[in-house]
């Protein structure tokens, strides 16, 4: 493969998943991790990405305020605007972080009477601009690469909620590995999310459909809804409507 195609491939590998680890291009790709690492320092130079350790992340993963970075600003929207279709006054809800959660903060209409709970600080600072929810923040660690708040301290705190809704998203979804992720402690999180909540919505791009990554959070029958772009009768979803609930 040659370099113009490698840095094609990694760009969308990090703008679908929002990371991407060097080990797992280097087989993807069929090259050495020295190669992907110099690639993925000449897309941090071009201003292209960032690269963390082991990897690299997206910048609108790290700058989500600066709404041009969000990859699929649009169909992330939309997917939010499924979400908030869920939430009932008087509800507690768990969200996660990430531009997708951003968008939906942001979208949350003031007729809403409802608390929050988040692991994300971002957007705890969204959904605080909403005059009717009660907003807390789960605290911990905050994690450079994810931006989220993580260890074992958030862990204990999620296991003293019962929340209604649990919202989500993931790196990966696909019907053979369910949910799945490249991030210990982030997986660790979300495994206490999901335990945390009567129901749980797993909101995901469908580009991220049918992929996997290395360590599992949970199978999509432990879950209660897929939320994507698409519309909930896309042929792309049929195989997945077997297992969990689609909007």
């Amino acid at each position: 493969m040659l370099k113009e195609e490698r840095l094609k491939y990694i760009i969308n590998q990090i703008n679908v998943h929002n990371k991407v680890l060097s080990a797992d291009l280097s087989q993807q790709l069929n090259v050495s991790e020295d190669t992907v690492r110099r690639d993925l320092k000449g897309l941090t130079d071009s201003g292209q990405v960032i690269k963390v350790h082991g990897g690299a992340v997206s910048k609108s993963f790290h700058f989500p305020y600066a709404a041009r970075n969000v990859y699929k600003k649009e169909e992330k929207k939309e997917i939010a605007r499924k979400a908030i279709g869920l939430i009932d006054n008087g509800m507690i809800i768990v969200v996660g972080g990430g531009t997708t959660m951003i968008e939906m903060a942001r979208l949350i209409p003031n007729r809403l009477f409802c608390t929050f709970f988040t692991i994300s600080p971002i957007v705890a600072v969204e959904l605080a601009e909403h005059p009717n929810l009660t907003v807390n923040l789960i605290g911990g660690k905050v994690a450079s690469d994810t931006q989220i708040c993580v260890g074992a301290q958030v862990v204990q705190q999620l296991s003293e909620i019962e929340a209604d809704l649990c919202l989500m998203g993931t790196n990966s979804v696909s019907t053979q590995k369910g949910i799945t992720d490249s991030d210990w402690e982030a997986v660790q999180v979300k495994k206490a999310m999901i335990r945390s909540a009567q129901d749980c919505a797993i909101l995901s791009i469908s580009e991220k459909l049918d992929s996997a990554q290395k360590i599992k959070v949970c199978n999509l029958t432990e879950l209660s809804y897929l939320i994507t772009d698409l519309k909930p009768t896309d042929r792309r979803l049929k195989k997945y409507a077997t297992q969990i609930h689609i909007v």
